[in-house]
């Protein structure tokens, strides 16, 4: 009889189901392009001229709309995230590169990529697009029908056809039930939206400004550099103190957010795709071990092939358990990365806050702009490509590293060879002692021998002088031969750690795996840091403010000449001289500050003596 997973199967290998998600891609452009046209025309463009054409029919109705800023976005972070999440199925369809809508030749297939890229995107655009519109209404009924249309589409999808012919039972769900969580989250905020945008037209709550110009968290970050004496810190947790620490005067953007949430989600996806393709595999190799013990069996285990044949099941039953134990730790490490990169974002954006660019290569100092441009539109999409793309060669390289370690210290103790498995164990770890102590005593003989003693008591080290130079020269003649061979190792050891470092870090985009003088052939650490000097140039809190105090200042003077203009012969309070306000500005600066006195600069022909007093 079949089992209840092969009965699963065999029913599911039947289903068809009346929802070809697919095709309703495609349709669901129509309903996208309807809502963009929508939200284009209740856009105002800010500068409008009369033309002959048709475009001066709509007058000044009709503007481009952006689905999101992707620099300086800090509003609704998770909201945008949660968007990308819902889009998390649709994209490992492009990654496995499944979208083939049209039969064009090899060297065409970027192009067919390009489009369904396009079309992906153009399918999701209203989620962004309503969530960003300031046209809190209208936008949160088209977002909530919307959302409303994929989730029901979805659901009715996953209910038809539950199960699968890979993992079996609910096979389906496990797969959508992210995009489903994702959607329903959109459904409850246009939901909210719409609750509080009714209030609003109402009359019931005031309009609250969604954008400003200068974010809370900017203007904290600001107020804490000024502060003469910083505020007393906290003591701090465990968590805190090992793991992560919460910063009130950060905020990461919201390309950042739906990057990880995405990339979350499509590491997910692929985990589950990766074992489904495990248990296809597992399930051929079952019928070849099948083959193999039937061909022992007829040759009543004594055919001269019977101990390669035995050892090649042995190899097949290692090799499925390794790659089912190393699945958890390959996902670990790979979950563990993404935190990694936000934290060293918000460490390396603090550090180019602040003018510190050591961190970087020389090379990177001076980036190209256009560059720099281009790498933050990359960034997002390989960050999730490098972490898909990771965390497969970093399963592949667990899974190697298991193999080494079962057959030499697992199987031999099952197969009752635990006193050869240490002799050869202990021998192995004594040449490798003797090779690092011949070393680490060459470095004592040195210290001791052929250096100078030290020139002051508080000196670390002794200084680099040579001392008894004819006992250096035979130290250094005869050791010459010995290093020769010691140099072999010392080789195969870096291309042993290199290759187990670069595999290892592969995902990490923040992180370049080339030596130095090489990394800008490194594409991922190029579109990191291009990115990290986008956000910079453009989020730079003191920048913001500077900004933020001008384009204030000159709406209040704009105000006051409004005032003067409708109200000429009202005062407007006491009269204050310029040149006397900049003056009592100036004594404050130089008061608070010191040491600008000294960098002062006089003007031509006048002497320090025509300065003011204060200076």
């Amino acid at each position: 009889m079949l089992s209840s997973n092969a009965r699963t199967r065999q029913l599911n290998g039947t289903c068809a189901s009346s929802v070809d998600m697919e095709l309703f891609l495609h349709y669901s452009l129509i309903p996208s392009l309807f809502i963009i046209l929508v939200l284009s025309l209740l856009q105002r463009r800010e500068h409008h001229r009369q033309r002959d054409d048709a475009s001066y029919l709509l007058g000044n109705r009709f503007r481009m709309i952006i689905p999101l800023d992707f620099v300086g976005t800090f509003r609704n972070r998770w909201s945008y995230g949660l968007a990308f999440g819902a889009t998390a199925n649709k994209v490992m369809f492009l990654f496995s590169e499944g979208y083939q809508p049209l039969q064009v030749p090899q060297w065409a297939q970027a192009f067919v990529l390009l489009i369904g890229g396009i079309e992906v995107g153009l399918s999701h655009f209203p989620f962004f697009a309503c969530l960003s519109s300031e046209f809190r209404l209208v936008s949160s009924i088209l977002g909530f029908s919307y959302s409303l249309i994929w989730f029901a589409v979805t659901t009715l999808h996953i209910t038809q056809c539950p199960h699968g012919q890979f993992v079996g039972k609910y096979e389906t769900v496990v797969f959508y039930w992210p995009s489903l969580l994702c959607l329903a989250f959109l459904l409850g905020r246009f939901l909210y939206m719409f609750v509080k945008s009714l209030r609003v037209h109402l009359g019931w709550e005031l309009q609250t400004e969604e954008k400003p110009f200068l974010e809370v968290h900017q203007a904290e970050h600001v107020k804490q550099l000024l502060r003469k004496c910083p505020l007393q810190e906290r003591e701090k947790s465990w968590f805190q103190t090992r793991i992560y620490e919460w910063d009130p005067y950060f905020q990461f953007p919201s390309r950042m957010i739906g990057t990880t949430v995405l990339a979350f989600i499509c590491l997910y996806l692929f985990i589950v795709i990766e074992f489904c393709m495990f248990v296809y595999v597992r399930d051929e190799l079952d019928v070849f071990e099948g083959e193999l013990e039937s061909y022992v069996a007829s040759m009543n285990r004594t055919g001269t092939l019977t101990p390669v044949l035995l050892q090649v099941k042995e190899l097949i039953n290692v090799t499925k358990g390794v790659w089912v134990v190393t699945i958890l730790p390959a996902s670990l490490t790979c979950v563990s990365y993404l935190f990694h990169i936000l934290a060293c974002y918000r460490k390396q954006m603090k550090r180019l806050w602040a003018g510190d660019k050591h961190f970087l290569p020389l090379k990177f100092h001076n980036p190209s702009s256009s560059e720099s441009v281009v790498a933050i539109a990359r960034y997002s999409g390989w960050q999730i490509a490098y972490i898909l793309w990771g965390y497969l060669i970093i399963h592949v390289m667990q899974s190697l590293c298991g193999l080494v370690i079962t057959y030499s210290l697992v199987l031999p103790v099952i197969h009752n060879q635990t006193l050869e498995m240490l002799r050869g164990l202990g021998i192995g770890i004594l040449t490798i002692s003797i090779v690092l102590g011949l070393m680490v005593l060459q470095v004592w003989i040195a210290a001791s021998f052929f250096l100078q003693p030290k020139m002051g008591t508080a000196d670390k080290q002794k200084p680099l002088a040579l001392n008894n130079r004819r006992a250096f020269h035979n130290f250094n003649y005869f050791l010459f031969f010995y290093n020769v061979l010691l140099g072999l190792g010392a080789c195969l050891s870096r291309l042993l750690i290199s290759c187990i470092l670069g595999t290892w870090l592969i995902a990490r985009i923040d992180r370049t795996i080339l030596q130095s003088g090489c990394e800008r052939a490194d594409m991922g650490f190029s579109a990191w840091i291009g990115m990290l000097y986008v956000d910079h140039y453009h989020t730079n809190p003191v920048l913001v403010s500077f900004c933020h105090i001008l384009i204030t200042g000159h709406r209040e003077r704009r105000l006051q000449q409004a005032i003067k203009y409708w109200y000429p012969n009202q005062s407007a309070g006491p009269r204050t001289s310029v040149r006397s306000r900049t003056r009592w500005l100036l004594l404050q600066t130089l008061i608070n500050n010191p040491r600008l006195v000294t960098l002062r600069k006089s003007r031509p022909g006048h002497g320090s003596r025509d300065l003011p007093r204060f200076c």
